[in-house]
């Protein structure tokens, strides 16, 4: 029987609620502090590129005066450098997903998530402010103190599903890391808005200001997070049925696995437990999984790939959307800004709804392909929107839904389930090891994805960009469908044998 999609929530205490809370704003405030780098990129290219250099009163200065802080020569040179800056941080983001995800396995997760926000909070007020403030201007430092932004954002992400996932059992996990995924989005909001309100002083009070917001978001969660129930003191009756934490094998197990129906029962509230013999002798806890064993687990470098090609979508939307509305339809700069916000709205309603779904219909996959292959659709009629407002902010919360809510999917609530799955059965956790992985390779895939944006609209236009969106998109359901083959035969011999008793 596929678990049941709701009358779970009343199974959660107070400490799931703070845990959910805790960590949803914790990566709220990264993501907008992240976001705040994109919405201040015309002040940073303007500081960088003088316009008073000697041109009204080259008599009454020397040239020394107005190039101390003078980058570049013009704002094109400027501009090129800050893409070079995302490419660096995706790729150093990339490559700390890796090692994070197994650092995160092996110590504690509250200390390596802390450490990260607090980390990149500091580096972020040097990049932006400090340096500002001292009139430091130098390519390298700007590069070496972005890498190390990369690397320490990186953290952030597989630990706090890690956190989610000891904290929300099997029964419901679509639905709330559906909800949950939608972190990412209201960051960017939450950025967008930070940065509008002192963008006005100077860009960087606007670092300053988002430096600080995530400097106290990693204290509050140092001093008030417990990342798992073990730590609140909680056993697994206590738990009301809720162990994602129990030294058996049953913890390991993932949602949506198969195997599930021959050992489990449905106890109170949906929830599964495995019955165990009295007299079997406890296993003795054996190390998390290596890295290569964690990315040789099944379903684990489909769903890699795939969401490299996903990813490279989303994020695209998320760096040239903006730019895209302003150059194609000649919209202002504020009124694409605002209209780029519906794409997010989308990502939050799609995360929430297909999650849900997959609950009810105990697969993932299936609902993961029908999703991709109605966002192949969508990008088709995104891609020859009128120039009308109203029907591109529809168009575009549609293709949010079908792109970003399997884009949430995949690196919140997939991850998770492939870092519980049967394979890991006597081990310990490996859900920040799996999601470093997953989430790892998504952003390489987005990395190199900007420049193929950018090579491709320089070249063809934005047509065979969107074109090249639907390949990207139809080669994550082909590299899925194997996974998709399985669970949908899975659900015919389920059918055919409740068939069968009646």
């Amino acid at each position: 029987m596929p678990p049941p999609c709701c009358g779970f929530l009343s199974q959660f205490t107070h400490h799931h609620l703070v845990a959910f809370l805790l960590t949803f704003f914790s990566y709220v405030v990264l993501h907008a502090s992240r976001k705040t780098f994109s919405n201040v990129k015309v002040s940073i290219s303007a500081q960088w590129t003088p316009s008073l250099k000697n041109s009204s009163s080259p008599e009454f200065a020397p040239g020394e005066t107005w190039d101390d802080n003078r980058l570049f020569a013009n704002e094109e040179e400027a501009t090129l450098f800050l893409g070079a800056l995302d490419t660096i941080f995706l790729f150093s983001y990339a490559v700390g997903l890796y090692v994070s995800g197994v650092i995160g396995d092996r110590l504690n997760l509250r200390y390596v998530l802390c450490c990260g926000l607090c980390g990149s909070a500091v580096v972020e007020c040097v990049f932006g402010t400090v340096t500002e403030w001292l009139g430091v201007y130098s390519v390298p430092l700007y590069c070496c103190l972005w890498t190390l932004n990369g690397l320490l954002q990186s953290a952030v992400w597989p630990c706090v599903v890690a956190v989610m996932a000891n904290w929300f059992g099997k029964s419901g996990r679509g639905c709330v890391f559906g909800l949950w995924s939608a972190c990412a989005s209201v960051g960017n909001i939450l950025g967008a808005f930070l940065a509008s309100s002192v963008l006005k002083y100077g860009y960087e009070y606007v670092f300053l200001l988002t430096s600080v917001v995530q400097f106290a978001g990693g204290v509050v969660v140092f001093f008030g997070l417990l990342t798992s129930p073990k730590e609140a003191g909680l056993s697994v009756e206590s738990e009301t049925g809720l162990s994602p934490v129990e030294t058996d094998s049953d913890s390991h197990r993932p949602l949506m696995s198969d195997e599930e129906e021959e050992e489990e029962e449905v106890c109170d509230g949906g929830y599964y437990s495995v019955q165990q013999q009295e007299e079997e002798e406890p296993k003795e806890p054996q190390q998390p999984i290596s890295f290569c064993q964690a990315f040789c687990l099944p379903g684990v470098l489909p769903y890699s790939l795939a969401y490299a090609c996903l990813k490279l979508v989303n994020y695209s939307f998320f760096f040239w959307l903006p730019f895209y509305l302003s150059s194609n339809f000649g919209w202002k700069e504020a009124e694409a800004d605002r209209l780029s916000v519906w794409y997010d709205v989308g990502g939050i309603i799609g995360g929430t709804v297909l999650g849900l779904l997959s609950d009810c219909l105990g697969k993932r996959a299936p609902v993961l392909a029908l999703s991709l292959l109605l966002a192949m659709g969508a990008l088709v009629g995104y891609s020859r929107s009128p120039n009308d407002q109203l029907v591109n902010a529809a168009l575009l919360a549609t293709s949010g839904f079908f792109i970003g809510g399997p884009s949430n999917m995949i690196s919140s609530a997939i991850s998770a389930d492939l870092g519980r799955q049967p394979a890991l059965r006597g081990r310990l956790d490996a859900l920040a090891t799996v999601t470093g992985i997953v989430d790892g390779t998504g952003s390489i895939g987005a990395a190199g994805g900007q420049y193929l944006v950018s090579l491709i609209e320089s070249k063809l236009g934005w047509m065979y960009v969107f074109y090249f969106f639907i390949i990207m998109t139809g080669g994550s359901v082909v590299f899925i469908s194997p996974l998709i083959c399985t669970e949908v035969r899975a659900i015919w011999r389920e059918r055919r044998a409740q068939t069968s008793q009646l």
